[in-house]
């Protein structure tokens, strides 16, 4: 019976060993060939079982086998003349007890010309992957990279360099500055530039989600964690996040008995899902984001100092745009482009006079109030230019322009003032024309002839500021 088991055995390597693709041989410690497969045979023509006994310089051309069980040194992916055709092979030594009993050799490439083509399609598969990668970066929640934020001014190069060197780490970043001027886009930008891009970018807004459902947006909940939970449950921002990046909009808003959970997932990497057991490990970046200033927020005890610190690793604070003048016409024109392209209209100009205003105007609400400013101009602008006319009359209203003005008629401002009075009233009235006409003192048929004249439509007034 263990006869039989050997016998089988015995032609199960034979059948193992034949079928190996490329050509093998093995020989023992003189050079003497031992084994010889069938595939090596048909490939040079010679009957495998004849070649059992000879030494392997009588077998094979410039063989080396026996060099290899003298050295007892592999020879790898070496070069191989046979019958006039270079091949790539390899011989391997085996050892037993230090000493080597045996060299195992085998043809990895019939013909070098294989290599060519393997590397050919190495280099394809590198291609497409590289494809694949671009694809994921733009399916991916990003769209902003620090080389597209527009600004000439010296801070702004300045920040963009610092963002730069933060997407080469993984540390923390707090963004600080003013409402509306672009914390998100300096988050997209080092998360687009940093190793994770092709992960996910998750954002949460600490201040739009209510208090009682943070920590399940964060942490995410199991099946009946709570009345309203989902039957399978529901991962949070933090576990889809993995290898991504969390961005933390407004963290200041971020609730006080919220703070310390959130530092022990910055500091651990792990937690738990709401109702769970089992602990969730997530590896992300995290960026967080505030208007606020989180420093008085620490002597008023609203924010915790431990997480400040914790976050406070690489600070990116984006001065307003009142402090860097010289970026409001680029964004100017890069507004104006942006639409243009968009809408497929013409190219937008400025004339000089409007130029000024929008360059000397505070901006309190930074570039967030400037991009709509623009947008309001442009729903009802006539012709491919922005006049001063045409501009919000609240943007100059408080400076000195007499001299800015002279070309306007007063006809022309109190007909801008006009339509500055019907579009606000008609957003106040919520497009409730009746009612607005009450609001304003005229008649409903002379208010449907003033919406007429000046051409207002219903984006015009749902993109007027209050």
């Amino acid at each position: 019976m263990q006869s039989q088991d050997l016998e089988h055995q015995l032609e199960l390597y034979s059948l193992i060993y034949d079928s190996i693709h490329n050509g093998s041989m093995v020989t023992d410690a003189d050079g003497y060939v031992t084994h010889f497969n069938k595939p090596y045979g048909d490939f040079l023509g010679l009957d495998p079982s004849a070649q059992i006994g000879k030494h392997c310089t009588q077998v094979i051309e410039n063989s080396r086998m026996h060099i290899v069980a003298q050295t007892g040194v592999p020879e790898i992916n070496q070069s191989h003349l046979i019958k006039g055709q270079k091949m790539v092979v390899q011989r391997i030594p085996i050892k037993k007890d230090g000493k080597v009993v045996a060299v195992f050799g085998q043809v990895m490439f019939k013909d070098v010309r294989d290599v060519t083509k393997l590397a050919k399609k190495l280099s394809l598969l590198e291609s497409k992957v590289e494809l694949y990668e671009q694809e994921l970066i733009s399916i991916r929640s990003t769209r902003h990279t620090l080389e597209g934020i527009v600004g000439e001014s010296d801070t702004m190069q300045t920040l963009r360099k610092e963002a730069s060197k933060a997407a080469a780490t993984q540390f923390p970043v707090l963004i600080t500055g003013e409402s509306g001027t672009g914390k998100e886009l300096f988050a997209q930008g080092i998360h687009h530039a940093s190793a994770r891009r092709l992960y996910p970018f998750v954002r949460i807004n600490c201040s739009a989600i209510p208090k009682d459902l943070l920590e399940s947006e964060l942490f995410g909940y199991e099946k009946g964690a709570f009345t309203g939970a989902r039957t399978g449950g529901k991962p949070g921002k933090l576990e889809l996040a993995k290898h991504g990046t969390v961005f933390l909009d407004e963290i200041g808003d971020l609730p006080l008995q919220m703070q310390p959970k959130l530092l022990r997932v910055i500091e651990d990497k792990e937690f738990e899902r709401i109702g769970g057991t089992s602990v969730i490990r997530s590896d992300f970046r995290l960026i967080a984001a505030t208007n606020q200033n989180l420093e008085e927020m620490l002597t008023d005890r609203r924010f915790r100092k431990d997480l400040f610190y914790r976050l406070n690793v690489i600070p990116l604070h984006i001065p307003p745009l009142r402090e860097r003048r010289e970026d409001i016409l680029p964004l100017v024109k890069h507004f104006l482009n942006q639409t243009s392209q968009e809408a497929f209209l013409p190219e937008i100009t400025l004339e000089h006079d409007a130029e000024e205003v929008l360059r000397s105007y505070q901006w309190p609400g930074n570039i967030r109030e400037l991009s709509n400013v623009l947008e309001r101009v442009l729903s009802s602008l006539e012709g491919n230019t922005i006049r001063l006319s045409d501009l919000p009359f609240y943007l100059y209203r408080s400076r000195k322009i007499a001299s800015k003005l002279s070309a306007l008629s007063i006809r022309e401002v109190q007909s801008r003032a006009e339509k500055e009075a019907i579009l606000h009233t008609l957003r106040l009235a919520r497009y409730n024309k009746s009612k607005a006409a009450a609001m304003l003192g005229i008649h409903r048929t002379h208010l449907y002839k003033k919406i007429k004249k000046y051409g207002i439509t219903r984006s015009s007034y749902d993109n007027l500021q209050e």
